[in-house]
């Protein structure tokens, strides 16, 4: 793994130069061809290129492999070949060897797999950004009795790889505030940076996933793994086992079963903001287990962003006057008062409206409505439009910027689910404002959890 800033900038170089290379010569090879030809040619450059980006962010690891994670499932834009090439480094990237796995368990725990462990399988079932996952069985210390864990190990170096990305995140910055002429990045540049950080340190992701753990211990449907402290470091985190069906296994389940799975994530994303006051900032389908019926495991605590008593004050009182109220002007006005939107902006109150609505779409009115790719993808391009006058005076304050991986993250695979139901419903059960009565089999369900754990 290269770890150095001109290391990895300059493999992005090569990246983007063997890219173009890509291109530069399919074009020579088009000129004497036929129009079947072309088509052909074209298909292999886009295989070619998408094969060679996966591959390359795959090494790299850190915040670039991040990055390709995420686009593989953002925008249904981006070309079919290079979103399948990119899926796959969602568990699918290239691991360590089994002597490094290895290294890093004999440093951090004292001894080698085969010592610390009952049993220890030296292929990881899955490889990520940061870490790779092993299976293994432990001695639970308090009782003596063998348990199976998941064992997820650092990859040695991808702490610099990623302190060197994070120090072209300024660059990202200025690019972004040539786009946008009212963003200042300074703040969105630096919960960026201070998120990643924090994920490199799995002692803060063993607090948050026992949170979670806490929080939801008995939810009929939904579950999160317990840590195992005593097998738990900076750089390996032990929590218990859970096997479940994959997200893709999901894809092919009929069409009752998916919308009860995109309804629970939406319930766990939604219940974990307005009462814990906290969200699991990297929703992405490698982090999704499913059981049928609706329930679902969720792992990966590493970036998760903890709000306070005012700023979830703010985003409710936001979504009131938008989703409930339709109250524009207060909208508004809660817009300039959270430093989302410059005061006093040469806009009309109504284009504020119209722009913003657009988040709010799926729980703005009592009707079932189905997510789809096209709404989500139409949500990032929105988000990012240069052409609108609201762009200008828009700006993302720090607090704010993992709020917009709901829209971004949440609202795209609820859309490749096509998960269908009354959101607004299901909404209003969740907000704070609302406490609204049960209005599916599984928020009847929820609210016994509720009640029984009396949970305001």
């Amino acid at each position: 793994m290269r770890r150095s800033r001109a290391g990895r900038t300059a493999k992005v170089a090569k990246l983007g130069a063997k890219v173009a290379g890509a291109h530069a010569t399919t074009a020579a090879r088009k000129v004497f061809a036929s129009a079947e030809r072309r088509v052909e040619l074209d298909e292999q450059r886009r295989l070619t290129t998408a094969t060679a980006v996966a591959e390359e962010l795959g090494h790299m690891k850190g915040a670039l492999m991040k990055l390709g994670q995420m686009a593989s499932y953002l925008d249904e834009g981006l070309p079919e070949p290079m979103r399948m090439a990119l899926a796959q480094l969602r568990t699918d990237a290239p691991p360590m060897s089994r002597e490094l796995a290895a290294d890093v368990v004999e440093q951090e725990l004292g001894g080698p797999p085969e010592q610390v462990f009952v049993d220890w399988d030296p292929d990881p079932i899955a490889a990520a950004s940061i870490g790779q996952v092993h299976r293994a069985i432990a001695t639970d210390p308090a009782t003596g009795e063998e348990r199976p864990v998941a064992v997820k190990l650092q990859y040695p170096g991808v702490d610099e790889a990623i302190e060197a990305d994070l120090k072209n995140a300024d660059m990202l910055g200025t690019i972004l505030k040539q786009g946008f002429g009212g963003l200042e990045p300074d703040e969105m540049v630096e919960e960026i940076r201070d998120r990643l950080v924090e994920e490199l340190d799995y002692r803060i992701e063993a607090e948050n996933q026992t949170a979670f753990a806490d929080f939801y211990r008995g939810h009929p449907f939904i579950h999160i793994p317990e840590v195992v402290p005593e097998l738990s470091t900076g750089r390996v985190l032990t929590s218990d086992l859970v096997d479940g069906h994959s997200w893709e296994d999901l894809l092919t389940w009929d069409v009752a079963e998916r919308d009860l799975a995109g309804e629970t994530i939406f319930r766990f994303v939604f219940r974990s903001l307005y009462r814990m006051r906290a969200f699991n900032g990297d929703p992405h389908p490698g982090n999704y287990l499913f059981h049928g019926d609706g329930r679902v495991t969720f792992l990966d605590f590493g970036l998760v962003k903890h709000f306070s008593p005012g700023e979830m004050n703010s985003f409710a009182h936001m979504v009131k006057a938008a989703a409930v109220d339709h109250d524009v002007a207060e909208f508004r006005g809660i817009l300039e008062r959270a430093g989302m939107l410059r005061r006093g902006a040469p806009v009309s109150t109504d284009a504020v409206g119209t722009y913003f609505e657009r988040f709010y779409e799926p729980v703005r009115h009592d009707r079932e409505m189905t997510w789809s790719g096209e709404y989500a993808s139409s949500i990032v391009r929105h988000t990012f439009d240069r052409t609108s006058p609201i762009a200008q005076y828009a700006t993302v304050p720090k607090a704010f910027v993992f709020i917009q991986r709901i829209n971004l993250g949440l609202y795209a695979l609820l859309g490749e689910l096509r998960a269908t139901g009354n959101y607004r419903r299901i909404a209003e059960e969740l907000w704070p404002f609302a406490n609204a009565a049960p209005s599916t089999p599984l928020g009847v369900a929820e609210a016994e959890w509720v009640a029984d754990r009396q949970l305001v």
